[in-house]
């Protein structure tokens, strides 16, 4: 039947042309964003999945900072520590130097002078070996924690280790010197066991740092692997998409070239008023 009132063929054409244009837009809509699941409405059930994810790897961040933080207060206070070993060292030198009976007055004045001068800065040491506010060698913080999972319910605890003079790791006193015979070999028993108290001192703090760094790894592997999963499930497969870009565009085209001839359909009625 010919009528102008309806164009079955018109409806038809656009139809199917709207439908192109729908297409074609999320089409470009994924090239322009990359992504394939760009709102709830792309895909519901991976847009979830996906907002689930990113903020598990956000956790993830925090957890690396608060590791690499808590690191970095374990790397100065081994420094620290490091250094206050190399000290006792040379005060073990003088100490016994100081012991010698031969040893004339201006000599052991120079060596007491000395001795002094390297005790007193294990105190320089300590007061210094400061990070972000935190000083794990001066006996003013019990312990610090560092987040180990994204949940906040595990950490790793690393305990302040005294390193300061007259206390139970270094037990050389802030007034021993090697002004005497007597006074270098009470100095030098004080300084044997503060070398070996140290040592252990630092092997505590060696193995806090690494279990922090491993812990860093695993965490950084982790958010690593969310990432890609993330990445699977809204990310656009983008020559794929150029693909289809095109066969889109040349279908809009078609379309449009249809639904011109099913417009000039109604204009063979006039045909039949000649």
């Amino acid at each position: 039947m010919a009528s102008v009132n309806t164009n079955a063929g018109a409806l038809v054409a656009l139809q199917n042309l709207n439908q192109t244009n729908s297409s074609l837009s999320r089409v470009q809509n994924r090239i322009s964003t990359g992504l394939k699941v760009a709102s709830a409405k792309d895909n519901g059930g991976a847009f979830a999945i996906a907002q689930k994810l990113r903020g598990d790897v956000r956790s993830f961040d925090v957890v690396k900072e608060s590791l690499s933080r808590v690191g970095s207060a374990v790397d100065v206070a081994s420094a620290a520590g490091q250094a206050i070993s190399d000290l006792l060292i040379d005060l073990k030198e003088k100490a016994l130097a100081a012991t010698d009976t031969s040893l004339d007055s201006a000599s052991r004045t120079a060596l007491n002078e000395d001795f002094k001068a390297l005790r007193d800065q294990i105190t320089t040491i300590v007061t210094n070996a400061t990070f972000n506010g935190t000083n794990l060698i001066n006996n003013t913080t019990a312990e610090i924690k560092a987040l180990a999972n994204a949940d906040g319910t595990a950490s790793i605890t690393v305990l302040d280790e005294n390193l300061k003079l007259s206390g139970s790791i270094v037990t050389l006193n802030t007034t021993d010197d090697a002004s005497t015979v007597t006074k270098a070999k009470a100095s030098l028993t004080a300084i044997k066991a503060s070398i070996t108290n140290v040592g252990s001192a630092l092997a505590r703090l060696g193995t806090k740092s690494k279990a922090l760094e491993i812990q860093s790894k695993f965490v950084t592997q982790l958010s690593d692997a969310l990432t890609a999963s993330i990445g699977n499930l809204v990310d656009a497969d983008l020559a794929k998409e150029s693909a289809n870009l095109q066969a889109l565009q040349v279908k809009q085209q078609l379309g449009v070239q249809a639904l011109s001839i099913a417009n000039q359909a109604p204009q063979s009625i006039l045909g039949f008023f000649r």
